[in-house]
């Protein structure tokens, strides 16, 4: 069994800032990444989300961006940034490696991987949120497609159809907007849309935003979406689907049927596809044998390490999802583990 004193779950962006930090400060680590290439979740995106589109990208650390073509799919130009990235710094990552578990033992931990175990005295979790989607189920049974946002690709294949969008947040409102184009859309959500009619100043809500985030982790309660947070912003793509009309809201549809949904109101819709933009949660299953979740369900940290287990930092988590906040993260977690480190 191989042994580092830290081992990153993890190699998007969060994963390669926290890289970085132990690289610098000479640090005996090995990184573990589930997808075949550099990208993260980036290389998942649908084929029509464009740099200009995107919520904003921050160098990551060490390693400006080069000037990028605002026109280039960000699935294309995010993953080749990365790609660039871990080669100039030549950092210790093994993939695709799947993460089964990480268990206790001795002074540090065993994690158990699809490719072999290891041991590490510390371990930094940067494992985002892609794999664990969020589907809400509904009685019944549906004869058409249903699809979640990790599987959407283009609006071309939904041509002539009626397509009924579940999902209150940014991406479904991005979707809504490209699909109504030459589909028929519904748009569905358990509550009330609210729309910020207010000067947006992306500095202060920002600061707002992870003033609120901070204190739901360090009360160890689930962070939700972004939008339950900040509302929604009226944003171009926001706009043209409100021009269109595709943002009639209805309340949540009741049942699935094998043609179509039944309404809040009782009565039917007929749809062919389902796209379930309902999000996702943190993918953190591998740490369940370490029991860090409080009553609440969330986990409750202090910065970025677990409050209950100080040799485990959870970083592109909560309040540092954000990708200058996932830069941020990385730094503080390798900077807490280093002082632990060397101090033992």
């Amino acid at each position: 069994m191989d042994r580092v004193a830290v081992a990153v779950v993890g190699a998007g962006q969060a994963g390669l800032s926290a890289g970085y930090h132990l690289q610098r400060r000479g640090l005996d680590f090995v990184m573990f990444d589930a997808e075949s290439g550099p990208g993260g979740a980036w290389r998942h995106r649908w084929e029509s989300l464009r740099m200009e589109t995107v919520n904003g990208i921050f160098d990551l650390p060490g390693f400006p961006r080069p000037p990028q073509n605002p026109e280039e799919p960000s699935r294309t130009a995010v993953p080749q940034y990365f790609a660039d990235y871990e080669r100039a710094l030549g950092l210790p990552i093994l993939r695709p490696v799947r993460v089964r578990q990480v268990q206790r033992e001795g002074s540090g931990f065993r994690i158990s991987t699809d490719r072999g175990d290891w041991s590490a005295e510390a371990i930094i979790n940067a494992t985002g949120t892609w794999d664990n989607p969020v589907r809400p189920h509904y009685p019944g049974r549906f004869g058409g497609r249903q699809l979640h946002t990790r599987d959407y690709v283009s609006a071309d294949e939904f041509a002539g159809q009626r397509v009924a969008v579940v999902g209150g947040g940014i991406s479904a409102i991005q979707l809504l907007e490209e699909i109504s184009r030459n589909a028929e859309t519904f748009w569905y959500t358990r509550r009330e849309p609210v729309f910020r009619e207010d000067g947006f100043e992306p500095e202060v809500a920002g600061r707002e935003t992870i003033a609120k985030v901070v204190a739901d982790v360090e009360a160890g309660r689930p962070t939700g979406s972004v939008v339950s947070y900040t509302g929604l912003i009226w944003t171009p793509y926001a706009l043209a689907a409100r021009d269109r009309g595709a943002l009639h809201r209805r309340p949540m549809f009741t049942a699935l049927e094998p043609e179509g949904v039944r309404e809040a109101d009782g009565s039917f819709t007929p749809v062919d596809t389902v796209l379930w933009a309902t999000g996702f949660k943190a993918s953190l299953s591998h740490l369940d044998p370490l029991g860090l979740r409080t009553p609440e369900g969330g986990i409750r940290l202090i910065g970025t390490q677990v409050a209950d287990e100080p040799r485990v930092h959870l970083i592109g988590f909560g309040p540092s999802q954000s990708t200058v906040g996932a830069n941020r993260a990385g730094r503080a977690a390798v900077g807490a583990l280093a002082r632990a480190l060397v101090s033992r």
